[in-house]
């Protein structure tokens, strides 16, 4: 770099301005929302009542009295990773302003209010500026000709004054009739050709104020001319969950942005309790639904939005487009170096080579498939993971008892739960160091950059590494430290075009490496999903991007993977399935009640409750395990075991019909 050269302090501004050059242009809002779930802001009354803006005082009014007060809260929101800027709008119609002696200013606000967020939206990347629009205050459920007149008009003045100022969307929030929301519709549909985003204010019971379920009110919204509906403010976000989920049977396009939960007095003060963290769990939960558009209503601020941002790039593919080998190298006009074959599945690793062959003749094109004889025919991977700590004696020898139990690999995952561990990099090499034997290595997206993970896996494949699962990573938020940056610039299916480009011998930009990887890329699938569709999509996408194995979450329903093994077979990729035997009742009921996406059967929580806790209980769980695993034996190339508190060798006990755990 030139010493004249300036960059900007802050890092994530430099970030943007680079970004702003390498993307294309930004698509229409709902062509984004169809790619991937976007990001909105919070709120910007608690915002603004924080900054010192009198609760007496209109908050529309802040447009003119203290405009750089809102372009600030506009841009803080925009720098925690908001795709969306509401206009500070929500209640600038004449009736409304009208209370406060500013009706004549109503498109004076209006348009200060779109500009201040244009110039706000400029300092990030792919952001839109909807314009916000709240009810009258007049509507009922039921409203008389003339008040309706008189709420069309009021509706009709602002609107005008929005749409000619260029906003990319007209939002609607917080109505809780529907008779004055489908008047607002037919405003904006007359005036407006873009997209109307058109949300609802719900009770505690999941029900508008009438009785109206929201399935109900999402078609009526869609009919009445909204592209996307939603529900905004409410309780928290679990109640706008349930809302969301049953809004997604009715139309395509869903918008969530809660309340950061109920209200509490305090010293004077109203006080929103929901924290970041626990807003960016359900950024998560809404978008595994299918909701497009997250983001916070009434006492939400930036640390909500980022912590929903950090969600919405590891769920939906990242800051960075990573195209695969196969487009750079296609791609006319470029002087991209040609991508080469990738080395031969057979000849990348002791472990591959085992796959290829038991898929081949066990499993694959071609042959019957059928249940294995024995080990030989058989593959399985078990879970083991560093201490919190530096000793890698404990591991090691884990690891030495079960491969000498048959286990052709061990896995080793990158930091599980977001909890400080030592890197699984380094056990790893001291695992192969010390047993002679190959590690099967996680790779995360969580903690590393673009360049960063490039790096490290070219260091991998001079350590020896040949086997890698590539994963999106589990947040920050999840562990011990929930302040820590998640950096996500890519998701699995980002970093697995990356690691099959290394495999070809090119870089994300087309530019050829000094040689080429041999890595064997596995990718996970999680058939209970709850977006079982999306999942599955992904997946496809996974394969697409050169994930040569699948490895399955747990499951404990057979039906469940049943489906999955249906669904799958056309990619024609070999399956792992992910295996974890119960260690007591009441791990299977922690289990099922509080980890997202595992659900345990009734009849299988009742096989644990039946059982007498300790060797009892520990032996039904591998009982339960071996059921599932002989069921889908001659459907899969192997099992993915993943042992809880410390049982290792229940793995070798659930595979003891097959001969592991005995010397050949």
């Amino acid at each position: 770099m030139l010493a004249e050269s300036r960059l900007p302090d802050d890092p994530g501004v430099m970030m943007q301005a680079v970004m702003a050059k390498a993307l294309p242009r930004k698509p229409g809002l709902l062509d984004a929302l169809r790619q991937r779930p976007l990001v909105a802001d919070g709120a910007m009354g608690t915002q603004l009542y924080e900054r010192g803006h009198p609760i007496n005082r209109s908050f529309d009014e802040a447009n003119l009295a203290t405009p750089d007060m809102v372009k600030a809260v506009h841009a803080a929101y925009v720098r925690a990773g908001s795709n969306l800027l509401e206009t500070n709008t929500y209640s600038a119609n004449r009736v409304l302003l009208g209370r406060y002696g500013l009706a004549d200013k109503v498109e004076l606000i209006n348009r200060t209010a779109v500009r201040l967020a244009r110039e706000a939206s400029a300092e990030g990347v792919d952001v839109y500026v909807a314009g916000s629009i709240g009810p009258t205050g007049e509507g009922s459920a039921v409203i008389p000709e003339a008040i309706a007149a008189d709420i069309e008009s009021a509706f009709d003045q602002q609107i005008a004054v929005l749409v000619d100022e260029g906003v990319d969307a007209l939002l609607f929030e917080t109505f809780h009739h529907l008779a004055e929301m489908e008047i607002a519709l037919k405003v904006a549909r007359a005036r407006f050709s873009g997209p109307i985003i058109a949300q609802m204010s719900f009770e505690e019971d999941g029900k508008l104020r009438d009785g109206t379920p929201p399935e109900t009110v999402a078609a009526i919204l869609v009919h009445a001319g909204a592209d996307v509906v939603g529900v905004n403010c409410c309780d928290g976000p679990s109640v706008v969950l349930d809302v969301a989920t049953a809004m997604l049977t009715q139309a395509p396009l869903v918008s969530a942005l809660p309340n950061a939960g109920q209200p509490r007095r305090i010293d004077a003060r109203t006080i929103y309790m929901a924290t970041p963290e626990y807003f960016g769990i359900y950024a998560r939960r809404f978008m595994k639904a299918g909701v497009r558009l997250v983001g916070g209503c009434c006492g939400t601020g930036v640390d909500h939005i980022r912590a929903m941002a950090g969600a919405a790039r590891m769920m939906s593919g990242g800051r960075v487009p990573v195209e695969s080998a196969a487009k750079l190298s296609a791609r006319p006009g470029t002087t991209v170096q040609a991508a080469r074959d990738p080395v031969p599945l057979s000849e990348r690793s002791r472990f591959a080579a085992k796959i290829d062959r038991v898929w081949r003749e066990r499993l694959g094109s071609g042959t019957i498939a059928r249940a294995p004889k024995d080990r030989s025919e058989f593959v399985v991977s078990v879970e083991v993971n560093p201490a919190h700590g530096l000793d890698a004696t404990r591991p090691t020898e884990i690891a030495s008892m079960l491969v000498g139990g048959g286990v052709d690999v061990v896995n080793i995952a990158d930091g599980p739960r977001a909890v400080l561990r030592m890197s699984n990099t380094a056990l790893g090499k001291h695992i192969m160091d010390t047993l002679g034997i190959e590690v099967l290595l996680h790779v995360c997206c969580r903690d590393r950059n673009l360049l960063g993970l490039q790096m490290d896996l070219l260091g991998d494949h001079v350590l020896g590494y040949r086997n890698l699962v590539v994963i999106t990573g589990d947040p920050p938020k999840l562990g011990d430290f929930p302040k820590a940056t998640a950096v996500f610039d890519v998701d699995s299916i980002g970093l697995l075009r990356l690691a099959d480009g290394l495999n070809r011998g090119i870089d994300p930009t087309g530019k050829g490496i000094d040689g080429r990887t041999s890595f064997l890329l596995a990718c996970g699938a999680e058939p209970a999903a709850l977006d079982y569709k999306r999942e599955v999509s992904r997946l496809e996408k996974k394969i697409e991007a050169g994930a040569d194995l699948i490895m399955t979450q747990p499951v404990y329903d057979g039906d469940v993977v049943e489906r999955f093994l249906d669904d799958v077979k056309r990619f024609g990729v070999p399956v792992l399935l992910g295996i974890c035997p119960l260690a007591s009742s009441r791990n299977a009921e922690f289990l099922h009640h509080e980890v997202p996406g595992m659900t345990i059967p009734d009849a299988i929580r009742e096989r644990m409750r039946k059982a007498a806790p300790g060797a009892e209980a520990q032996a039904e769980g591998v009982a339960i395990a071996r059921d599932m695993l002989t069921r889908f034996m001659d459907r899969v190339v192997g099992t993915y075991i993943m042992p809880q508190v410390g049982r290792y060798r229940a793995a070798l006990d659930v595979l003891a019909p097959l001969g592991y755990g005995t010397p050949e």
